[in-house]
């Protein structure tokens, strides 16, 4: 199976990728790892290259035809690839984006140790400067590649990341990732997040407990998600539940780790 994922910044993507090695013995290919062996081919330190990438454009489409030799030539072999744009590059993959609400992603950035250039003094700092270099990236990618990474119906898989452990994350693309290579049919994007990006605790009324009991013992037996298919639209960093209400409400109660969700705008 070749694999590949991309996500929010702060979404825990990188940590994934390093899981599916560890315990399913995936081969990781990220777009550094890709650039160092390209460096190497072309007899120069990274950095030279990195340099060579700012002031020329060429160098980025000589990572991306890296990408795709290597996918192409390794047919054979469980591949995940950790990179923005995999996706577009990889010949045949299953395609998983990892989304992540904002104030979780720039806690997630602010704990982390990742050098002084991503140093944030306060988290309100942090979600501003993520969300602005998301943009640039966005704008970036449209330039160069005309991309929009951030267009969900490019991937097979979208998995929230921001109630559930890396672990579970891991061990839930690799099962969609069986279904889909077993599938001789092509399916569509399926999108997954905690019910608690759906439903709040004020949300749940006094009654919900017993009028919704049949659900909940129902949802309890589930190994990672519901089966009903709830519809919401964006609300600031969450979603509203338009259709599906007391299933989501059950879900929450039920502590399940997903529902599908189809968002409409």
């Amino acid at each position: 199976m070749h694999i590949t994922i991309t996500g929010n910044l702060g979404s825990g993507k990188s940590t994934i990728c390093k899981l599916l090695n560890e315990e399913y013995q995936f081969e990781v290919y990220s777009t550094g790892k890709v650039q160092r062996e390209l460096a190497r081919q072309m007899n120069m330190t990274t950095l030279e290259l990195n340099q060579l990438m700012c002031s020329d454009k060429k160098y980025d489409k000589m990572i991306d035809d890296e990408t795709a030799r290597i996918s192409r030539e390794n047919k054979d072999k469980d591949i995940i690839f950790d990179s923005r744009l995999a996706w577009n590059f990889v010949e045949s993959s299953f395609k998983v984006f990892v989304s992540v609400g904002l104030g979780v992603a720039a806690e997630r950035v602010m704990n982390d140790q990742r050098g002084a250039e991503e140093k944030y003094s306060t988290l309100q700092e942090a979600k501003e400067l993520l969300a602005k270099r998301a943009t640039t990236e966005c704008i970036r990618y449209k330039d160069i590649y005309n991309l929009n990474y951030m267009d969900f119906s490019n991937y097979n898989l979208i998995i929230d990341s921001t109630y559930s452990l890396p672990d579970k994350i891991a061990e839930i693309i690799i099962q969609e990732a069986k279904k889909y290579y077993n599938s001789q049919s092509v399916t569509a994007s399926k999108m997954l997040v905690s019910p608690k990006r759906l439903i709040r605790e004020e949300d749940i009324v006094k009654n919900d407990k017993e009028e919704l009991q049949s659900l909940i013992k129902e949802y309890q037996q589930v190994s990672y998600e519901i089966d009903s298919l709830i519809t919401v639209k964006k609300k600031d960093d969450d979603y509203e539940v338009i259709v599906g209400l007391d299933k989501a409400k059950a879900a929450y109660l039920a502590e399940v780790p997903y529902a599908p969700i189809n968002i409409i705008i």
